[in-house]
């Protein structure tokens, strides 16, 4: 089985239209970076602590909207996000939040291996904000509402859950400065 075309070789890719479209186009850019986040994610779940392997279904979880959100950019009228999968990250988040002690200074992103990818993972996160809030200011009918929330809030999800990282495995954050 091949897995090259050669169709991207001047600088183009099809999209599932079958229209072409340049590889800067701010849609391309937008799936490239949430692939980017995607992928990432499977590195840290291929590398969780053992104090971390709990976390693992979250992140396929993760994974897994990200690839529908992908696709939601790619194919028209399609919106696989839902509010409900905004909320249940939030509810997430406060209780990841709740089990961590309290920060009450800017954190350096770091600490143990699993939280330090998580925090790279959430970096890669607000990029991929970036650009899908770039591809929404030129296609707003491509990334919905929903779309965005989860976008947004992931980067808080993926924040609280280096913290938590962290926690489980009895590492301290480390402050921006020492006080």
């Amino acid at each position: 089985m091949k897995i090259y075309t050669r169709r991207g070789d001047a600088g183009s890719s099809r999209q599932m239209n079958g229209h072409s479209i340049p590889k800067s186009d701010p849609q391309i850019l937008a799936v490239g970076v949430l692939d980017e986040t995607q992928s990432w994610i499977g590195l840290v779940i291929s590398d969780l602590s053992p104090a971390c392997t709990q976390l693992e279904s979250k992140l396929l979880h993760v994974q897994s909207l990200l690839y529908l959100l992908q696709a939601d950019i790619s194919i028209d009228n399609r919106c696989s996000i839902h509010d409900n999968d905004v909320t249940i990250m939030e509810h997430e988040i406060d209780s990841m939040m709740s089990a961590v002690p309290a920060i009450h200074a800017f954190i350096l992103p770091g600490g143990g291996h699993t939280g330090a990818q998580l925090q790279y993972a959430r970096t890669l996160a607000r990029g991929a904000e970036r650009a899908c809030v770039a591809f929404h200011s030129t296609r707003p009918d491509r990334v919905q509402p929903e779309s965005m929330r989860f976008i947004n809030r992931l980067s808080d999800y993926l924040f609280a859950m280096a913290l938590y990282a962290n926690h489980l495995d009895g590492i301290p954050e480390k402050m921006s400065r020492e006080s």
